[in-house]
């Protein structure tokens, strides 16, 4: 019989795999992604102190497209670079939250890099 593939599940062990190789710390803190059906969220997160630093979403007022599709991960991305050199932050961690590097994500993350963002 032919069993069909839980999809959040193999996400979920994809994010911990990659969760076990990076960490972000309060001079390199990890910028994790969360891609749902109808939202696009970032977080800039110290894993040491176990705090959120920076966040940003399409829920937020600043971000015009409230969709979870490329023109709203640019705008996010680009907030996120925006409010991290507020809080002079300049380099993180990329954590694509077990996601695979293309369409969304890649946009959020190119978009972020134009911001000023390193990684």
């Amino acid at each position: 019989m032919i069993k069909k593939t839980d999809r959040k599940f193999e996400r979920t062990r994809r994010h911990i795999r990659v969760r076990r190789k990076i960490s972000g710390t309060s001079e390199r803190p990890r910028l994790c992604v969360y891609r749902s059906n109808s939202n696009i969220y970032a977080q800039v997160i110290d894993d040491v102190a176990g705090n959120t630093l920076v966040s940003a979403s399409t829920l937020d007022k600043e971000v015009k497209t409230k969709h979870a599709n490329k023109e709203a991960a640019k705008e996010v991305g680009a907030l996120i670079s925006k409010r991290c050199k507020a809080k002079k932050i300049e380099e993180v961690v990329f954590d694509r939250g077990g996601y695979i590097y293309h369409g969304v994500i890649k946009e959020l993350a190119e978009a972020a890099r134009e911001g000023g963002l390193r990684f």
